[in-house]
């Protein structure tokens, strides 16, 4: 398969539809596994990066879930198509960084991804569309189990999996959800949210993971620690902070309606305004505006089918892709702000104006927490 056909295709994490997805953007879960008796690939010569790769790549390629799947070396892709990889959380940017020895395998959905030679010899992902953390670990243990009828990985009786970064010892798994949380973020409350996460264990970053800015109010929600704890016991536990902070999210969103409504109306046709006449935006801003328009959604402001063409300018406004399909020289930032605007307007135009005179009655929708007090 060709890279241009994944690239058409924006993937059923982010078209799919799945429990509490107004808020829960996307759950991923991520194994890491190295081969017996091989140095890790920051340690290795080229020489054995390629022995390396190719076994590894031989067996996922004969997984009964990557029929008709994409593979390609690193050192075979260009730049631009490195970084659409990576805007797409298919490839990390440590992986994105590097060419010879190493290779990207994902299947059509591109719910199954294989980073060979990044940190360690192998990262698998599965990702899936709204909270399904139980779903996606079942995916990805499953191909696990197939990998180690024909792969032998670095396993200590008492550590468990051997990795090259200590804090992936024991089940070599990081597990996330990516969530909207634009509610927490206007109330103020999203950093006490985030201090709470942090100190039992869990991580919130940003957009693109560990060092990147929580841009359009996008935030991961991830396990830290893989030493101690089993693979359902990590899922259960994220599972349990992942829904306190939806209820938090739900009841913030719910009270914002209740006590500045018109201040909640206001950013949102503000949002759509600038969004419809701006000739230059850059990606930032143009994904906190978009933040808004998504929460016009969520308020029914806009129709519900308005929902995957705004999610797919979240991915289609980033740098890579609004490049894609040019085969030019690589374009300045100025060029690209001016064509993130146009692309943006241009959709726009397919969406009704919205009803920002009109207060919803019902709230968020599904996704609208019970009367209860919050968690």
């Amino acid at each position: 398969m060709k890279l241009s056909r994944i690239i058409a295709n924006t993937g059923e994490w982010l078209s799919g539809s799945g429990p509490h997805d107004q808020i829960v953007v996307s759950s991923r879960v991520r194994l890491a596994r190295n081969l017996k008796g091989k140095p890790f690939p920051g340690w290795a010569k080229k020489a054995e990066r390629v022995a390396v790769l190719d076994e590894i790549r031989s067996a996922v390629e004969g997984l009964p879930e990557m029929e008709n799947s994409f593979s390609e070396r690193l050192e075979d892709l260009s730049p631009l198509e490195k970084q659409v990889l990576m805007e797409r959380h298919l490839i990390s940017r440590e992986h994105a960084a590097r060419g010879a020895g190493s290779a990207v395998v994902m299947n059509p959905e591109q719910t199954l991804s294989f980073m060979i030679n990044e940190e360690d010899h192998l990262r698998m992902q599965a990702i899936r569309a709204g909270l399904q953390l139980e779903e996606v670990y079942a995916m990805i243990n499953r191909t696990d189990s197939e990998l180690e009828e024909t792969l032998d990985f670095a396993f200590h009786d008492e550590l468990g999996y051997l990795t090259a970064c200590p804090t992936n010892v024991g089940t070599g798994m990081r597990a996330s959800a990516m969530m909207h949380l634009p509610g927490l973020v206007m109330s103020e409350q999203v950093n006490k949210i985030i201090n709470s996460v942090n100190k039992i264990g869990l991580a919130v970053r940003g957009l693109h993971g560990e060092g990147t800015e929580a841009m359009g109010n996008l935030f991961q929600v991830s396990n830290q620690t893989t030493l101690g704890e089993t693979e359902e016991e990590i899922i259960a536990r994220l599972n349990r902070v992942i829904s306190q902070i939806l209820e938090h999210e739900q009841n913030a969103r719910q009270i914002l309606l209740q006590q500045r409504a018109e201040t909640l109306l206001d950013q949102i046709g503000r949002a759509y305004g600038i969004l419809c006449h701006a000739h230059s935006i850059t990606s930032k801003e143009a994904l906190n505006l978009l933040s808004f328009i998504k929460m016009g959604v969520d308020l029914s402001l806009f129709p519900c089918k308005s929902r995957l063409q705004v999610d797919e300018l979240f991915i289609e406004t980033q740098p890579a892709h609004l490049q894609k399909g040019l085969h030019a020289a690589k374009m300045g930032a100025e060029e690209r702000d001016s064509l993130r605007a146009a692309l943006i307007r241009a959709k726009l135009k397919l969406m009704p104006e919205p009803e920002i005179g009109k207060i919803p009655t019902n709230g968020f929708g599904n996704d609208s927490p019970s009367t209860g007090e919050q968690s």
